[in-house]
């Protein structure tokens, strides 16, 4: 799952980045508007944490800009205003929360979490479809009783998939979701291939049907069928 942090206070955007990594998200940084304007262009995020007073402008002007395109990036606001005022603008512009600026970052983390199993998942903290059972805060698989032991990068990609279940995703969307600029660098999905190939590989030992379809010349598709 990715995360972006649009935040210009960098002990607070390390720390809350490195809090996140623990719940194996991918996690970006950046510190102005435009930076955030660039990624955004050209990737799309399970959730962004969003500061309003950003050095070249409103957070609040940014949010407005990314729901007028009806991007579907879920949207958490930080901010050291403890307004009524901006929060009511803020959640009427269409972000998913607000929390104000001092706050724990496990509380951050819990609310990331929350607007992610909303989003993608109805709000469940466990999925199971068949055999297969993802358990979101434990960060855990299970094909019927057999635990299985995935990689960071295996865990995300599966996530992936089964929150586009019976949707083609393409290797392109793939890079972007998990590797942005790592696999940009190499003109090569062999990454994509590799890592798609072990986690078939390791449901399938364990029993599991083989949901991952490949789609020629498109990508993959999750399906149950």
């Amino acid at each position: 799952m990715n995360v972006l942090i649009i935040e210009d206070e960098p002990s607070l955007s390390r720390n809350i980045s490195s809090y996140l990594l623990q719940s194996m998200y991918v996690c970006e940084t950046v510190a102005t508007v435009s930076m955030a304007k660039a990624k955004l262009d050209h990737a799309s995020y399970d959730c962004i944490v969003l500061d309003i007073g950003l050095p070249d402008g409103s957070g609040l002007e940014l949010l407005r800009e990314l729901k007028q395109k009806n991007e579907s990036d879920g949207v958490v606001i930080i901010s050291a205003k403890n307004s009524l005022d901006d929060k009511l603008a803020g959640l009427g512009l269409g972000a998913d929360d607000y929390l104000t600026k001092p706050f724990h970052l496990a509380e951050l983390s819990a609310r990331v979490n929350a607007i992610i199993r909303r989003r993608s998942f109805d709000g469940r903290n466990v999925i199971t479809l068949d055999r297969l059972t993802i358990d979101l805060l434990c960060k855990s698989i299970r094909v019927d009783d057999t635990e299985l032991s995935l990689t960071r990068k295996e865990y995300d990609l599966l996530v992936y998939f089964v929150s586009n279940k019976n949707r083609v995703v393409t290797k392109e969307s793939i890079a972007d979701h998990l590797w942005e600029a790592s696999v940009e660098m190499t003109d090569s999905f062999d990454i994509i291939y590799s890592h798609v190939k072990n986690l078939r590989r390791k449901l399938m030992e364990a029993g599991c049907p083989d949901y991952i379809k490949s789609v020629h010349g498109m990508g993959y598709k999750f399906s149950l069928a």
